[in-house]
């Protein structure tokens, strides 16, 4: 099986059938999707500017799909770098049970759904690597009563998501799953009060 790296080289490679330059970008979205595979291809065709349904798209569009991808793949690959670190020093130090973090953390581990959207056409409009920032800045600081990515206080408690959790606080602005330690006890019961079912 293809790494994300072949499959970028795949995705610049001039040489390749433009089905399979396509084909290759929508392969990366296996080892690194976000906000989950379809809204993650519905980010990136949006920001790109291509529909997610053409078959013949602008080669130098998918490349700045993928160059936007890279660049929010290098920033999660860090944070996870110094996540493992850390984690070695805790552990070191005595502290083996982990935190809410990293409970999040191991549900998240190589970067997908970090940003869950259930909804594919409701994410955020910022670059990637922008959200990333702003979320991982959020992990590392006290909880709020926001939104991280957005800054919206509209969170409203989804059940049913096609997630782990699958349920939780859903921002109603930017449609992510906000993770639960970047938010304050009476946040989550906020946003518990204005729950939401999810009809499958």
């Amino acid at each position: 099986m293809a790494g994300f790296r072949s499959l970028a080289r795949q995705v610049r490679d001039p040489r390749c059938d433009l089905a399979l330059r396509r084909y290759s970008l929508r392969k990366c979205l296996e080892r690194f999707a976000p906000y989950g595979h379809r809204a993650t291809w519905d980010h990136l065709c949006a920001r790109a500017g291509f529909d997610p349904e053409d078959r013949s798209v602008d080669p130098a569009r998918l490349v700045a799909a993928l160059d936007e991808l890279e660049e929010a793949r290098a920033v999660w690959l860090g944070y996870e770098v110094e996540f493992a670190e850390r984690r070695r020093k805790e552990k070191h130090g005595g502290l083996r049970r982990p935190g809410s973090v990293d409970d999040w953390h191991r549900l998240t581990w190589g970067g997908f759904g970090v940003a869950w959207c259930d909804d594919p056409g409701v994410h955020p409009r910022e670059p990637l690597a922008e959200v990333l920032r702003r979320l991982i800045a959020a992990l590392e600081r006290e909880p709020g009563t926001a939104c991280p990515v957005c800054r919206g206080e509209r969170l409203r408690w989804r059940y049913g998501l096609d997630h782990e959790p699958s349920a939780g606080p859903v921002c109603a602005n930017c449609g992510i799953l906000v993770p639960r330690p970047v938010l304050t006890t009476e946040a989550l019961a906020d946003a518990r009060r204005s729950k939401v079912l999810v009809s499958a």
